[in-house]
């Protein structure tokens, strides 16, 4: 599949992965949101760049544990990491490492992450 983004035909699969990581922007992430019927705020861009990051240093996807342990103890706002993973799930309702990893032009991820 294609989908156009300044212009540009980027390629992704039927589910809207990159096929290509190296052709990933801000604007392809803006656009697959508008798609997917996200509207993006800080608190996901926050998490698309964790996981950008953290794919970059490890090659991997980070799981949701991973999230929970690195950002949920350091996010102040929130009492506990339960009461952050419950705001990551409000902001990503479906499935929030599946999407994070579409909207950061990562790999798809392994079920159960």
């Amino acid at each position: 599949m294609m989908l156009e983004v300044n212009g540009r035909n980027i390629e992704t699969d039927v589910q809207g992965f990159l096929q290509h990581l190296e052709e990933w922007s801000e604007d392809f992430a803006k656009e697959q949101a508008e798609r997917d019927g996200i509207q993006l705020f800080n608190d996901h861009w926050e998490l698309i760049y964790y996981f950008r990051e953290y794919y970059e240093e490890n090659m991997t996807n980070p799981t949701m544990h991973t999230l929970i342990q690195d950002l949920g103890s350091k996010n102040k706002q929130f009492h506990n990491r339960k009461s952050y993973e419950k705001h990551i799930y409000s902001l990503f309702p479906r499935d929030p490492a599946h999407e994070i990893c579409k909207l950061a032009g990562l790999p798809l991820p392994p079920p159960d992450t």
